[in-house]
């Protein structure tokens, strides 16, 4: 397994995990069920550090994937930025649902408002999450880019 598939193999789990966090989370706020937001908090926390494999493969994925023709630098940095965004809301994200963890279990006041602060922060994040992995696929996946061509179907002859 060089760099790049082991990049591929792991880059989904924070973006699906932060995703999956987003919809536990507004399940447990809305059916008030603390094992349920506690979930959700662990699961913030869990792709908060697959985040941190998924960030740092990547450069070893761009010396795989530089030289292949068809792969754009232009199209590498724009995912790199992205990425280094995402991955740094993400840490953000992960150290205050560890908070929240906490906070929650101890049952203090100000529970209710950290895990509203971790949901709006997850939301935004999500946002970011959909940025960085279409950059990505851009990279390798010509179809899905904006200035993609569309490709004439050939009739077929009974």
């Amino acid at each position: 397994m060089n760099d790049a598939h082991f990049h591929l193999a792991i880059n989904h789990l924070p973006i699906v995990g932060l995703l999956i966090g987003i919809l536990t989370l507004l399940t447990g706020l809305i059916l008030k069920k603390e094992d349920v937001k506690l979930t959700a908090l662990g699961i913030f926390i869990f792709s908060a550090i697959t985040s941190i494999v998924a960030f740092y493969t990547g450069e070893g994925a761009e010396e795989v994937v530089e030289n292949i023709a068809g792969v754009s630098e232009t199209l590498i940095h724009a995912h790199e930025e992205y990425a280094e965004s995402f991955f740094t809301l993400t840490l953000i994200l992960g150290g205050l649902s560890l908070i929240s963890f906490v906070v929650e279990v101890k049952k203090l006041k100000l529970s209710k408002y950290l895990m509203l602060v971790c949901l709006f922060l997850a939301i935004a994040d999500g946002i970011l999450a959909k940025y960085v992995g279409t950059s990505g696929g851009e990279i390798r996946h010509s179809e899905i880019r904006i200035d993609a061509k569309t490709i004439p179907l050939e009739e077929v002859d009974d």
